[in-house]
């Protein structure tokens, strides 16, 4: 429908935790979802929370992103739960809603999550690598986490994002 702002930090929206769908669907901003997710360079997954919308719903696609392992292609998911995680990995992370950083950020291996899909469906999504971290990033923003609060350390692992200067300019 529409490719929306993504709020950034210190937006308050960003640290509430979110109110569940319910058996409610929406088709708005199930494509509102989408439409900003993959108008967004190098984005592969967003949190309503992070378009305004302080709701339990995501959606996430890592199809052709080189970390990947394991891929379920677009998922978006509605009321997810994380009902086993296994291992873990500190990996580096950036997020559209804090642009100007990446963190280190330690995640589960290995991941099941549960939900329902916009259609009513009930999911169970089980995967690991990349794709599980992309996940747990995205509950984090429904449960008002930010990479920013899953750092051990500020001074040691977070770091300003590296832009591309073009050496011909």
């Amino acid at each position: 429908m529409a490719i929306r702002p993504v709020l950034r930090i210190p937006d308050r929206v960003l640290k509430r935790i979110a109110t569940p769908m319910g058996g409610v669907s929406d088709d708005d901003l199930v494509a509102d979802l989408i439409d900003t997710m993959r108008a967004s360079p190098g984005c592969v997954g967003l949190a309503a929370p992070q378009i305004g919308v302080s709701r339990r719903a995501f959606a996430l696609d890592v199809t052709g992103h080189p970390k990947t392992k394991r891929c379920h292609g677009l998922l978006v998911v509605f009321d997810p739960v994380l009902t086993e995680s296994s291992g873990r990995e500190v990996g580096r992370e950036g997020c559209m809603s804090v642009p100007d950083l990446t963190a280190n950020v330690a995640r589960a291996k290995r991941v099941v999550v549960g939900g329902r899909s916009p259609g009513g469906e009930e999911l169970t999504i089980e995967t690991n690598a990349f794709e599980a971290r992309a996940l747990q990033h995205e509950i984090d923003h429904l449960d008002g986490f930010l990479i920013l609060d899953r750092v051990a350390s500020l001074a040691t692992d977070v770091f300003r994002r590296k832009v591309y200067q073009d050496p011909r300019t």
